[in-house]
């Protein structure tokens, strides 16, 4: 009887554990032969986000340059390294391009099948094009996936889960929401993948309020405009088609996310991980108490950041300082986090306020203001967008960028900490993975076209009853309302352990896995095994990926940049194949 892997998710993720199998097989599984399960609906490689049926306009949030699927020697792995070509080197685009996902979902395909190629003839790769729906069987013996519309499940000796982004079952607000909008003949589109969604309720000219002011509403404000056969001309001025709906966007925020810086990196990078790095990590590990975001982590990240800041400002824009790096290092690292002497001495070392690094003024743009009107209000957002735009560009702000280094690197970090709640996540995103640029000056054409009108932060939903209209509000316009027939949550689903919209991931936490308080499923950052609610770790389970979590930054890794999720898919291909062997070993000896 061959030894089995059943992997769950043929996407990126499980394309890249694919990779690391291939890699290590050798020498910690040798010639013995093995069957290899790939389960996913969707084609492997690209599954879901990057399958090749979807609109051309919807792009990747990452330069061509910056997206490989291949290990280097800066990730921090044990098994063999494997180099390859980023997505630019392979396709030939230009690198600083943001492609289509559909490119994208072609380059994966590429990957997944090199990495079949790759493994011995002794393994044989098995394509499921079905859902998972359900997996079962003993700790210590063998797991059972059933797959829908099949009546005899998969059977093997491990599993690994590698589902990707995943869908919720609506909460009670959704759903109250829902049932408004079925009795009163309107459109309401709940959390969701936009490239998911039915847009065609959505009418020519009718008034859309759309909460949510992220990626999701990039995907949905390029379909229902150049989707609907909008034009940009050459200067950028947008020519509506007439089918446009009117989209009233608003957040909790109430501006989008911050671009993509579009320079590159020159000249001497910060020496991290600084303040928040490997030896923090285990100090705060030790105790007994799990570690509290705000009170234990938070200001050794505020500290990380604030260094890789004053770090390019002193060695980039010395004009800009006071004194010598040197002995305002030795200051800054004296002084402790977010103290009145690390304010003083910044203040001395930096003087203009508008070069000192503010996390909670970057993470509230709008607090305070408030806008006499609407009106008022689309000129205070566009100027906003507009001052965004230039700074992202303009290398004299590269301090920016070495503040964008140390967000990846704080996150690299905290995956070892686990589940640290749903704020940092949020915040890394608006400050890190926002649309590019190309992308918000189509937006400020669209807001001058009256295509899109701004709500502002705080922005509050209800439903009127007694108009049969939902009605949408915001702190930054107090007392002004927007009425509408049609409401779209433009935002991924929130995972949750109580309505997963997946059938397995049920079955899962039905049997006992154990859940963080985001809803993410509980996995040993070590080596990915799933957690029960005991705290101890599935032997034959494993699970990768954003719904767990050990998340990653982003969707893919920049070359160069220790690859958190190569480290994760590493380890686990190595903790799946010595597991494999070791129970050969156990079986040839009975």
């Amino acid at each position: 009887m061959n030894a089995s892997v059943v992997v769950v998710g043929a996407g990126p993720r499980g394309t890249g554990l694919l990779e690391r199998l291939a890699a290590n097989l050798p020498l910690l599984y040798g010639d013995r032969p093995l069957d290899i399960h790939l389960v996913d609906p969707h084609p492997a490689g690209g599954g879901r986000i990057w399958r090749a049926d979807q609109s051309p306009l919807l792009w990747m949030n990452s330069m061509a340059e910056d997206v490989t699927m291949f290990t280097d020697d800066t990730v921090p792995q044990d098994g063999p390294v494997r180099p390859g070509p980023t997505l630019a080197e392979w396709s030939g685009l230009d690198g600083r391009v943001f492609p289509s996902r559909r490119a994208q979902g072609a380059y994966l395909r590429w990957v997944y099948e090199g990495a079949v190629a790759a493994l011995p003839p002794t393994v044989t790769v098995h394509e499921h094009r079905a859902r998972a729906t359900r997996l079962s069987g003993p700790r210590e013996g063998r797991q059972r996936v059933w797959l829908e519309g099949r009546t005899e499940p998969l059977v093997a000796d491990l599993v690994v889960l590698a589902l990707g982004h995943l869908d919720a079952e609506p909460d009670a607000e959704q759903r109250e929401l829902a049932d408004f909008a079925d009795r009163h003949g309107l459109v309401h589109l709940p959390p969701a993948f936009t490239a998911d969604s039915d847009l065609t309720p959505l009418r020519p000219g009718a008034p859309v309020i759309v909460r949510g002011f992220g990626l999701a509403f990039v995907d949905l404000m390029a379909l229902l405009t150049e989707g609907r056969g909008g034009r940009y001309d050459a200067d950028g001025t947008y020519h509506p088609s007439g089918r446009e709906p009117v989209l009233y966007v608003g957040s909790r925020r109430g501006v989008p996310y911050h671009s993509k810086i579009g320079y590159t990196w020159t000249g001497e990078r910060p020496p991290l991980p600084r303040f928040f790095g490997p030896a923090e990590v285990d100090a705060l590990l030790s105790r007994p108490a799990r570690p509290d975001f705000r009170r234990d982590l938070w200001p050794l990240i505020d500290k990380e950041l604030g260094f890789a800041h004053y770090h390019r400002l002193f060695t980039a824009h010395p004009e800009r300082t006071r004194g010598a790096w040197a002995d305002f290092e030795e200051k800054y690292a004296a002084a402790d986090p977010g103290s009145p002497a690390l304010g003083a001495l910044i203040a001395a070392a930096v003087p203009d306020p508008a070069d000192r690094l503010d996390l909670e003024a970057l993470d509230h743009p709008l607090d305070g203001l408030r806008f006499t009107s609407y009106e008022s209000l689309q000129d205070g957002l566009r100027a906003h967008i507009r001052s965004d735009l230039t700074r992202r560009h303009d290398p004299g702000h590269s301090a920016d960028l070495a503040v964008f280094l140390g967000l990846l690197s704080v996150y690299g970090q905290l995956l070892r900490v686990g589940d640290v709640g749903g704020w940092w996540h949020g915040f890394f995103s608006f400050l890190a993975s926002g649309p590019p640029g190309p992308r918000l000056r189509q937006l400020l054409a669209l807001s001058d076209a009256g295509v899109v009108r701004f709500l502002g932060a705080g922005v509050t939903v209800e439903a009127d009853e007694a108009r049969g209209v939902f009605r949408a509000g915001s702190a930054s316009v107090p007392g002004r309302w927007i009425e509408a027939t049609a409401l779209v949550e433009a935002r991924l689903p929130e995972p949750s352990a109580e309505r997963p919209g997946s059938p397995l991931l049920r079955s899962l936490y039905e049997e006992g896995a154990g859940a963080a308080d985001t809803g993410l499923l509980q996995v040993d950052p070590a080596d990915g095994r799933i957690l029960g609610r005991d705290g101890r770790a599935h032997p034959r389970r494993f699970a990768l990926g954003p719904f767990t979590v050990a998340r990653a930054a982003g969707a893919f890794t920049r070359p160069r940049t220790g690859g958190a999720a190569f480290r994760q898919n590493d380890a686990t291909a190595r903790a799946a194949l010595s597991f494999l062997r070791d129970l050969a070993c156990r079986r040839l000896s009975a």
